[in-house]
Order: structure tokens, then C-alpha cells, then sequence
């Protein structure tokens, strides 16, 4: 469950990915917390568009990350296969 919860802690999303390969339930929020991650880093380059990056996408983004990646920790610690609502297709895709 710990490797499943640092999936969701940024650049962190590589430990279970790498170090627990074999375990299905860490990879999976492994792979969400890395599109969640692609996801912060849009949102950041986004940002530096003037006024809409600064007043819009920016807060709204990483209030949408923020809670993402609290709900998705809350759910690996109680052990649940969680799929982010709109990001979880994309982790999906993702093949390890």
C-alpha cells in the first residue's frame, strides 16, 4: 500500500512502477500518479500563458490535481483500485 500511495507524490510515481513490477496494485496507481504527473506539468507550461494561464488554467489545474492525487492516497491506503475520473482511460493505455 505504501508504493501504491507514493504513485501520487509527483516525480515519486517511479517507485512502485520500478521497484514493485510485480505487484498489480502498486503499478496501477503508479501509472495513474505518472498521468496525473504529465498532467502538472501541462498545466504548468499552460501557466505561463498570460492572464488565462495565470488567473484560469493554473489554479484550476492543480485544484483538480491536488484533489486527484489526495483521493487517489486515501484509496491506496484502503487498498481500492481507484480510476481517476477522466485520467484513469489514459493510465490505462499505459503498458509496463
Amino acid at each position: 500500500k505504501i508504493y501504491a500511495f507514493l504513485g501520487y507524490w509527483g516525480i515519486l510515481f517511479l517507485v512502485p512502477i520500478l521497484a514493485k513490477k510485480d505487484n498489480d496494485f502498486a503499478v496501477f496507481h503508479g501509472k495513474q500518479g505518472l498521468v496525473l504527473f504529465v498532467l502538472e506539468v501541462i498545466v504548468t507550461i499552460l501557466g505561463y500563458i498570460p492572464f488565462v494561464g495565470w488567473f484560469v488554467i493554473c489554479p484550476l489545474g492543480y485544484i483538480f490535481c491536488g484533489i486527484m492525487a489526495i483521493i487517489g492516497m486515501v484509496q491506496s491506503l484502503n487498498g481500492k483500485y481507484w480510476k481517476m475520473p477522466w485520467l484513469g482511460e489514459y493510465a490505462e493505455k499505459i503498458k509496463i
